[in-house]
């Protein structure tokens, strides 16, 4: 899952980056509203955190061009304002969540999780499932009829958007874009190789096979 952070307090904005990096999100940074504005119609972003009082563009008017631009990316307000009319202001130009300053992460990312399930139609808010594969959100741990498979980070980043998109081809440069933290490279063979791994530990000791190649298009999560 990828992840736009827009936030012009340095430290605030490490301190984001680094928990969602730590919890297998790919993060895109940025310190101004205009240049955030730009990314967030540049890229396809899961989730959009935004801080109010940013330089150049604030952040009221930024969630409002986005909206106008009929992008309907989650946006979460990430505010040291914390009136009631702060929050219905923001709330009405677009966003669909707002966390007052200072925060928990812990706090911001099980709202970002909540955002990124009701965007996607999931009703069970603790686990992702397809045939007898199940991904549990909370503890972040993969079953696969009932046996537990190990993952690394990305190899869970990997195989959870591979899940929110079952049954529907990914490309390779859909997969780097949400998955990992920078553009997609024709030349490098990182997808591949994980999804390698991914499929070793998946689906070499079981049936059906769930992970598939569709040459010349990308790879796709079925039964």
């Amino acid at each position: 899952m990828r992840v736009l952070v827009i936030e012009d307090d340095v430290k605030i904005a490490e301190f984001i980056q680094k928990g969602l990096k730590s919890s297998g999100f790919a993060v895109d940074t940025e310190f101004d509203g205009e240049k955030g504005l730009r990314m967030a119609f540049q890229e396809n972003y899961d989730t959009i955190i935004v801080d109010i009082m940013l330089p150049k563009l604030d952040g009221i008017a930024l969630i409002q061009q986005i909206r106008d631009n009929k992008n309907n990316t989650p946006v979460i307000i990430l505010s040291a304002r914390d009136r009631v009319d702060d929050r219905v202001k923001g709330l009405q130009a677009g966003a669909d969540d707002y966390l007052t300053k200072p925060f928990a992460f812990s706090e911001l990312l099980a709202r970002i999780q909540a955002l990124i399930r009701r965007s996607g139609n999931i009703t069970d808010p603790t686990s992702v499932t397809y045939a007898d594969l199940c991904m549990d959100l909370i503890k972040r741990q993969v079953k696969r009829n009932e046996t537990i498979i190990e993952l690394q980070p990305l190899e869970f980043s990997l195989l959870e958007y591979l899940l929110r998109n079952k049954e529907r081809v990914v490309s390779k440069t859909m997969i780097m874009e949400h998955v990992w933290d920078y553009n997609f490279d024709p030349m490098t063979n990182v997808v591949e190789a994980r999804i390698c791994r991914l499929r070793d530990k998946l689906d070499k000791d079981f049936e059906p096979r769930l992970i598939h190649t569709v040459r010349g298009a990308g790879y796709v999560l079925k039964s």
